[in-house]
């Protein structure tokens, strides 16, 4: 999901209510010095201004002043490149470590929004995400993420992103894995299904997208080990579909997120695809089909992984009769949805040739003969008739 936009989930409402709340609260001389000298024309003459700025961060004991000076940062590396260029010499990531480790909340979500914009820098990559790794940062970050969210979800929320854009980044996902940040992140996931019934969910939407999406990218790296990083794949998948039912209506990027999630579990693990077809997770996911074009696709693709580990895995799609919804969608004019319902069809006949038999009973290639004249699919759709016709089904006149 790296190249997914996050213009519509990356949301911040915590952080701007803290802001308007603090700015209420200080003097308005506390406030124009803190934006003293980049706010007026953002010469780098005026830089020296926020370099104070990120130094008061750290010395003041009042909570308030940190959380003033914390947001007034971020927000100048947002509007000034030039505040960002002078902050990393001058120390920014030692001083940001020092303050999370704060314990008021205000403080931390603080720190969590500052890392946030400085990590969708253009600059991160190369300058920014190797300091903040070489630091005590990223566990300090899972530590916010993953405790006291009740108290603060703001810096959860906020710390969630930051741990995404640094996986992102790709400068050292194999030391973040070693620092065992997926199962520390699946657990959370396993936690909050279990309180969705009981406890106020107000804003977890904001946390699941970036939780969600860490686990998922972790995983899709080169050389990890599903069964390794996720303990019990199960309790995930359940947990996955909780969100699915729960937020569906509402928060459907959430159901994207989750879905993507099981994608990249079921792309490697035989005991991610047991586990989705020996539990009562198969029917909901059979039920998303037709809902909407992304959902398709990615349960689709969860349908293929699981089908391409062979003969058992499609005799039990088959037997769990996935063809009914199959049939149903191939009707549809979405030319990508249509694609990658050929390619588990082949799939199936393939591996599974009673299932051929079938799709030609319930008029499978009736509908299937309607897309013969889409450019796209037509070469496909040729192909999976003469498999079927191979199979020795019955004719398709």
């Amino acid at each position: 999901m790296k190249s997914k936009s996050e213009l519509m989930l990356r949301q911040q409402p915590f952080s701007l209510k803290k802001r308007l709340s603090v700015i209420h609260n200080c003097s308005w001389a506390d406030f124009a010095a803190a934006e003293k000298g980049p706010e007026r024309n953002g010469r780098e003459s005026d830089i020296p201004a926020s370099a104070s700025t990120s130094a008061t961060a750290q010395r003041q004991p009042a909570d308030i002043h940190q959380e003033l000076c914390l947001y007034t940062l971020g927000n100048l590396v947002v509007e000034m490149k030039a505040v960002k260029k002078q902050l990393l010499p001058q120390g920014i990531i030692p001083i940001l470590a020092s303050c999370i480790k704060s314990p008021y909340v205000v403080v931390q979500e603080g720190v969590g929004y500052v890392l946030s914009q400085l990590l969708q820098s253009r600059e991160a990559q190369a300058e920014i995400v190797p300091l903040i790794l070489d630091s005590t940062l990223p566990q300090d970050m899972l530590h916010l993420v993953c405790s006291n969210i009740e108290e603060g979800i703001g810096a959860a929320v906020e710390c969630a992103w930051g741990l995404h854009y640094i996986i992102c980044s790709q400068v050292n996902n194999s030391l973040l894995i070693s620092q065992r940040i997926v199962p520390s992140l699946v657990q959370l996931l396993v936690e909050l299904a279990s309180m969705l019934s009981t406890t106020s969910t107000e804003g977890l939407e904001l946390l699941l997208c970036p939780v969600v999406r860490c686990v998922a990218n972790l995983l899709a790296e080169d050389g990890a080990v599903v069964g390794q990083l996720v303990v019990d794949e199960e309790c995930l998948l359940r947990a996955l579909f909780v969100f699915i039912q729960y937020f569906f209506v509402k928060h459907l990027f959430i159901v994207q997120e989750c879905l993507w999630l099981i994608n990249n579990l079921t792309a490697d693990s035989t005991t991610s695809c047991c586990a989705l077809l020996n539990l009562d997770l198969f029917p909901a996911l059979l039920q998303l089909l037709s809902s909407h074009h992304m959902v398709n696709l990615l349960v689709l693709t969860v349908l293929c992984n699981t089908a391409a580990k062979g003969a058992v895995y499609c005799q039990t799609l088959y037997k769990k009769a996935v063809l009914l919804p199959l049939i149903g969608i191939l009707a549809l004019s979405d030319t990508e949805v249509v694609g990658q319902i050929l390619e588990l069809l082949h799939l199936l006949f393939l591996h599974c040739p009673e299932a051929a038999i079938d799709f030609v009973a319930q008029a499978g290639p009736q509908t299937l003969q309607q897309h013969l004249n889409t450019l796209q699919l037509q070469e496909r759709v040729k192909a999976l008739i003469q498999t079927v016709s191979e199979l020795g089904a019955p004719s398709l006149n």
